[in-house]
């Protein structure tokens, strides 16, 4: 490890190492391909079911497109690089790299958090003014929703990128984390000018903690409505509508808690890699089952897809008459 002058001499950071035995690196490779596989063919088939079947065409299922488009590009930015180092056995990623991974991963997670926020919005408007739903929020209103929580994860990457790597950097070029992460980024800073980082960290953690209250206080009404429903039927028409958003929201906010709360005094580079892989890979990879095993119409509609694809192909495969 060289020492650093500044950031202007770091060419390249060494990120951390699932393992040093060969067999344990390779292990890790097909574990990581399995989840990206999972989690690519399961955004993948939402998006497409959604797109081709007009009765998805609701603002729901409109959020949801938009959430499994921001999962994909999540997963994406962080866990093909991780395997291609487990694969190849190298630990460098070059300075842009970690720049461009630095600012997709806060833009693709900012925005998914808003449109998180933006989802209770709309299962509030529909349990609680169902007659109302379609003038709230129509098609225009769900685009400039949508454009609004695609700006605030773009506005954060932009701030949180810029001023992270506008720092000084005097230690190791060495990242102890699978992928370019700034806090791991933070503590390569030499000079007290990281405290603006910090101070934007705080100021995002207000706004996510606003979020998260509103998401918290919307839901509270809507089991409030749900529980005074009086037919058994209804009130499991509504649950199922709400559940899958609830359970995906749950597990988003909890794992990212987890890692920004976790007290530094049992902070390892092992425990740094658990922690970053609940939050950052897993809620990715359980999205897309989440909704599929919770929604009855999306399982419908995609099973509709995957036999007319079966049906396609076995037509296209027999000789023609």
């Amino acid at each position: 490890m060289q020492q650093m002058s500044n950031s202007s001499s770091i060419t390249q950071f060494l990120l951390l190492a699932f393992a040093d035995t060969r067999e344990l690196q390779l292990w890790h490779f097909c574990l990581f391909l399995g989840i990206y596989l999972a989690a690519l063919l399961g955004n993948v088939l939402i998006i497409i079911t959604i797109a081709c079947d007009h009765h998805l065409h609701t603002p729901m299922y409109f959020f949801l497109l938009n959430l499994s488009i921001l999962d994909l590009g999540s997963i994406s930015t962080t866990v093909p690089k991780a395997m291609a180092n487990s694969l190849w056995d190298i630990r460098a990623i070059s300075y842009s790299g970690c720049v461009a991974q630095v600012f997709l991963f806060i833009f693709l997670f900012g925005a998914e958090y808003s449109l998180l926020t933006i989802m209770s919005y709309d299962r509030y408007v529909a349990i609680f003014k169902p007659l109302h739903y379609g003038t709230l929020l129509g098609s225009r209103a769900c685009v400039h929703m949508a454009a609004a929580a695609w700006g605030a994860g773009f506005l954060a990457a932009l701030l949180h990128t810029a001023n992270t790597f506008s720092l000084p950097l005097c230690q190791d070029n060495a990242v102890d984390q699978f992928f370019c992460e700034i806090p791991q980024i933070l503590k390569l800073s030499c000079s007290d000018s990281y405290l603006r980082e910090v101070g934007l960290l705080v100021f995002g953690a207000c706004l996510a903690s606003g979020c998260f209250v509103f998401i918290v206080v919307s839901y509270v009404q809507i089991f409030r409505a749900v529980l005074r429903i009086p037919s058994e039927q209804g009130r499991h028409k509504a649950f199922s509508t709400c559940l899958p958003h609830l359970a995906v929201v749950s597990l988003f906010i909890s794992t990212g808690m987890f890692s920004s709360l976790k007290p530094p005094s049992i902070s390892s580079p092992s425990l740094d890699l658990v922690v970053s892989l609940l939050y950052a890979v897993v809620p990715l990879a359980l999205n897309p089952l989440i909704y599929s095993l919770r929604n009855q119409q999306l399982k419908d509609a995609m099973w509709k897809v995957i036999t007319g694809w079966f049906s396609e192909a076995m037509n296209s495969s027999s000789p023609s008459s």
